[in-house]
């Protein structure tokens, strides 16, 4: 009987002892990954406006032989925001855009003009050739003189009314100038000192000397104006 007992209470605890097995849940099936592809760069319908409004820029900027800085200080933009857009690497506000515009006296306009057929270089100019590059209201008359496009070296025909004059501040940036009174009377102004000259008279002087200049005279004055500015 005893035996029988202690068959009895080994099966019972070894029941007891034996984990029941649950049936396995399946696994869920993993998410698939979700990948997102880059969007195409949008279209802004730029069509190199910004390089050629930069290039416009630059080129006026050296006909007129203006440094960065002293572009700067006339349009009250920085240097940076100059070079930028001159480089197409910003596209200017319009009125950005005006205030260059009114330093080159050019018109907005024509920064956005068609780049020409590009020619081949021409190292004479005709008299019937020269390009008028500015009318002044302050009574200059500006007439390229030198073969048309990017150069260190260039010439102008100053046509000056009688009290016409450069403006009323002076000027100053990097390279030099020189020139030649053809006819009349020119008062050069280089920092404190004030020249006169007559017909025949020559001048040159670093750009960097803050001048200006006027007629004086009640007559007509014709003056052989050089510019050579600086690179960059």
């Amino acid at each position: 009987m005893s035996n029988t007992k202690s068959t009895a209470r080994a099966a019972l605890s070894e029941t007891k002892s034996t984990p029941s097995l649950k049936a396995a849940k399946p696994d869920k099936p993993a998410k698939p990954l979700l990948v997102v592809e880059p969007e195409p760069a949008a279209d802004d319908g730029n069509d190199g406006i910004d390089q050629r409004i930069g290039e416009s820029a630059r080129a006026l900027r050296k006909a007129a032989g203006l440094g960065l800085k002293e572009l700067a200080e006339r349009t009250g933009l920085s240097t940076g925001m100059i070079s930028q857009i001159e480089r197409g690497l910003s596209t200017p506000s319009l009125r950005s855009l005006r205030l260059l515009s009114v330093a080159l006296d050019v018109p907005i306009s024509h920064f956005f003009e068609e780049p020409k057929e590009v020619r081949p270089p021409s190292f004479v100019v005709r008299a019937s050739e020269r390009r008028l590059l500015r009318l002044s209201p302050s009574g200059v008359v500006k007439h390229l003189i030198s073969p048309d496009g990017p150069a260190v070296i260039e010439m102008y025909e100053l046509e000056l009314a009688p009290g016409g004059s450069s403006g009323d501040h002076f000027h100053r940036h990097y390279g030099e100038k020189a020139g030649y009174v053809l006819e009349g009377q020119l008062q050069l102004m280089l920092g404190d000192e004030v020249h006169v000259l007559e017909q025949g008279d020559a001048f040159r002087f670093p750009s960097v000397l803050p001048h200006m200049f006027s007629n004086p005279s009640t007559v007509l004055a014709r003056i052989i104006w050089i510019n050579a500015s600086a690179q960059g």
